[in-house]
């Protein structure tokens, strides 16, 4: 233990660990697991949707605010938090999150009534802010480059299986008792991933950040976050040129547009707008924006169309996302492992298409609800395109910029992800049909859904042809490991910057 005490107190050593080492499978556990309570409480919670509903009365605004409160200050603070990460150390902040989510959830465990879970909600995204992009830039910055994509290969497929079990879990809990235990289990497993990081994670920061920390620029992007979330979601009931919706909508793009101005003259932004001179970053982040979004927004209604008009319980509703714990724990770090061997395009190509077609299927199912011909077939081909993409994804974003911002880019990666799902479940609602108290009329919603998971379809296509003409793969190199600030870039991309990096999905 004398060993492992020091290892955990020291920088990573710049040879970085291998994937098959006892320190690297310890590293590994602690981000899957500090990754998973984010991930398990946001799937939790859409099961949970009607129960909450039904026991607080509200309509579908409040439940899409439940989302998406958790979603805002998340978006709106990755970057703050992958430059906190990178200047004071990814584990101590990720560590910090950690704790933060924990007290949060058991906030939102003894809510009274929708807004107090509403600003739990929000509570909790600041947590998930602190603790997402550092579970992604650790694995990056404590890894040999040889084992990265194998490592994150491995993180995306355990973090899927967490993603899946959530559902589970959620709706177990939601049947068997009350929807509010779903905030109480973060705690053992928070419990967990303090002792396994604590222990046995490298420390690692960048040595060659200057400046303050961007805090003005992290308030500007979630005060936009905000204005255009509340203008989106309020515009359908409210009219969409009210006061309040108009003022909301162009007080939210004139505060994106005015950190955007900010980055571009400030001497030490919070997101380096140079990142995205490299056309397989800017692509790759388009790709990621284009899936995640069509995945938040069905991801949100889907649980709604089991329970309200297909009958399925809490619980049966969960459990029908189950195969995607198997395809994702089999599937996510072989996907790693050859999009290694023969380059990211063809699965970033093709994976899209597989979700998109996967998301289609699910406009089959009906009041009857039949699991083995209207839900089965549709989560297997979800899944098995969630496995092809996620992990090439990741990997590229991440390929497509050098090592030292490991924080700063997986946090824009995770942003560009949140972003789009938060987008996607104040907007496909309204596109679909979906408003008001339409969520308790089983024949309005169904007729809604269906509109909705075909919207979505349509955007993964877009992401997967978009992939297809705009992702390449990396130049043959020799065998012996190089170091990551001379990686070789595609022949498409700018010249290598001076330090960006970045992670995709994540989940």
């Amino acid at each position: 233990m004398a060993t492992v005490s020091r290892v955990a107190q020291q920088p990573a050593d710049p040879v970085g660990l291998r994937f098959a080492s006892r320190s690297g499978r310890w590293v590994l556990v602690a981000t899957v697991l500090g990754s998973a309570i984010a991930s398990i409480d946001a799937t939790v919670v859409g099961i949970a949707l009607p129960a909450i509903g039904r026991d607080f009365h509200t309509g579908l605004a409040a439940l899409q605010w439940v989302v998406t409160a958790y979603t805002l200050t998340l978006a709106g603070l990755l970057l703050v938090a992958g430059d906190l990460g990178d200047r004071y150390g990814r584990r101590r902040i990720f560590l910090i999150g950690v704790v933060w989510f924990v007290v949060a959830s058991l906030l939102g465990a003894v809510a009274s009534s929708a807004p107090v879970l509403v600003g739990a909600r929000a509570l909790q995204g600041v947590g998930a802010a602190l603790l997402t992009p550092g579970s992604l830039a650790i694995l990056e910055a404590s890894f040999v480059p040889e084992d990265r994509s194998r490592a994150i290969g491995a993180w995306s497929g355990l973090g899927g299986v967490a993603t899946a079990i959530g559902p589970f879990l959620g709706g177990w809990l939601v049947q068997a008792v009350s929807w509010r235990l779903i905030f109480v289990i973060n705690v053992p497993v928070a419990a967990a991933v303090l002792a396994v990081a604590w222990w046995h994670v490298p420390e690692s920061r960048d040595p060659q950040v200057t400046g303050r920390v961007d805090v003005a620029g992290g308030l500007l992007v979630t005060l936009g976050l905000v204005g255009l979330t509340y203008g989106l979601i309020e515009g359908p009931s409210s009219g969409w040129t009210s006061p309040p919706v108009l003022a909301t909508l162009v007080g939210g793009a004139v505060a994106l547009g005015v950190f955007v101005g900010r980055e571009r003259r400030t001497p030490a932004p919070m997101l380096p707008l140079a990142l995205f001179a490299s056309t397989q970053f800017t692509a790759t982040n388009v790709v990621t924006f284009a899936v995640y979004g069509a995945l938040g927004g069905t991801l949100f209604l889907l649980p709604i169309q089991l329970q309200q008009v297909s009958g399925y319980s809490a619980l049966q509703a969960g459990m029908s996302l189950l195969p995607l714990t198997a395809i994702m724990l089999a599937l996510s770090a072989r996907s790693g492992a050859l999009a290694t061997r023969i380059g990211p395009r063809l699965q970033m190509s093709v994976g899209p298409f597989l979700v998109g077609t996967g998301l289609a299927l699910l406009a089959r199912i009906g009041p009857s609800g039949d699991y083995l011909t209207e839900v089965l077939p549709a989560v297997v081909v979800f899944g098995l395109g969630l496995a092809t993409t996620v992990a090439p994804l990741t990997s590229t974003v991440l390929a497509a910029a050098p090592a030292r911002h490991a924080g700063i880019a997986s946090a824009v990666n995770n942003d560009v992800a949140r972003a789009a799902g938060l987008i996607a479940v104040a907007v496909l609602p309204a596109a679909a049909g979906i408003t008001g108290s339409a969520y308790l009329h089983p024949v309005q919603f169904e007729d809604g859904f269906r509109t909705a998971v075909f919207i979505s379809a349509g955007l993964c296509l877009i992401g997967g042809v978009l992939a297809a003409v705009t992702i390449c793969n990396p130049h043959p190199t020799p065998t012996i490991a190089r170091p990551s600030a001379h990686r070789l870039h595609c022949a498409l991309d700018a010249p290598p910057l001076p330090d960006p990096q970045h992670a995709t999905a994540a989940g």
